[in-house]
């Protein structure tokens, strides 16, 4: 979550495979410091192949954040530039104006813009949470969940794992209309943005078939998430770390021959690493699509398999 304080943004520049290697290896850290978070991204689009790993940070940076920074690199690390940012929503400013996107049968944007009447249209204002459709690992979900109703993919009780502002679960909710939906998110901020974003999309909240259920949640760890379970769709568009550590939790959570959508993982190595995660949690690969560097995995658990293999 972007904090409207002042912030302070470090940027270290280095090929795109170095800094992939990078957020591979943060993936792997159990006790980063959480007020220190990270992205990598391509400078310029004619420059696919430049790379920058930013953070941000609410206060101003030492000597350790620099070095945790510097700790992602393997051999010598690039040189950390720090600079002061103004006191800003930088979440939300980066949200606003920002064109609509199509992804598959979705029309996405922010209410400065006009619906889509020939799509299934949601709007998503700027907002502390992540999740306005314009992510590659968002879009290509969203194109995911069309291939899975267009394929005959029936879901009554879906999950939606990492929620940010709700879309993905609005969007599978849109598609199974007669479902039970779960929200959940480890961020609180989020509760009152799905909550708005629903109201705004004319989203039902509740319990029942046909409606949404918001939990702040840390994963799976909640025991309405295990009551409101079985589900036979479940979304995590989250971090390849993350989702690894959870395959025996998701195992649980989906029914046997229930799907896993998965998103937020580079192709290449994060990718095989989640795989191998999930094959031995007893899931099984139907189908994939990258948008970008970013890989998008759906899934299907095996009859008759026990978690605990």
């Amino acid at each position: 979550m972007a904090s409207p304080d002042t912030t302070w943004k470090l940027s270290l520049f280095a090929p795109k495979k170095i800094v992939q290697d990078a957020l591979l290896a943060h993936d792997l850290i159990e006790d980063w410091d959480p007020d220190l978070v990270i992205a990598g991204r391509e400078v310029a689009e004619d420059q696919p192949d430049d790379w920058v790993l930013e953070g941000w940070l609410p206060r101003k940076p030492g000597k350790a954040e620099k070095a945790a920074l510097a700790g992602l690199f393997t051999g010598k690390a690039p040189k950390v530039v720090i600079e002061e940012l103004p006191p800003t929503d930088w979440v939300t400013l980066s949200q606003q104006g920002t064109p609509p996107i199509r992804a598959g049968r979705f029309h996405v944007h922010t209410p400065e813009y006009p619906a889509d009447p020939q799509a299934i249209d949601f709007t998503i204002p700027a907002s502390q949470a992540f999740g306005t459709g314009q992510h590659r690992t968002t879009a290509g979900c969203l194109e995911m969940l069309g291939t899975m109703k267009a394929s005959g993919l029936i879901a009554r009780n879906i999950a939606d794992i990492g929620t940010g502002t709700g879309l993905l679960g609005f969007a599978a909710l849109a598609l199974w209309p007669h479902a039970k939906c779960t929200l959940t998110d480890i961020d609180p901020v989020c509760a009152p943005v799905v909550e708005e974003n629903a109201a705004l999309n004319a989203i039902p909240l509740g319990p029942r078939a046909g409606e949404a259920v918001m939990i702040v949640a840390d994963g799976m760890d909640d025991p309405l998430i295990t009551v409101r379970g079985p589900y036979d769709l479940l979304i995590a568009n989250i971090l390849a770390g993350p989702l690894v550590e959870l395959a025996p939790d998701f195992a649980r959570a989906v029914a046997p021959g229930g799907s896993l959508l998965l998103a937020g993982l580079l192709a290449g190595e994060q990718e095989a690493a989640v795989k191998q995660a999930m094959r031995r949690a007893g899931f099984r690969p139907a189908a994939r699509l990258q948008n970008g560097d970013w890989a998008i995995l759906w899934l299907r658990r095996r009859r008759g398999w026990s978690h605990a293999r």
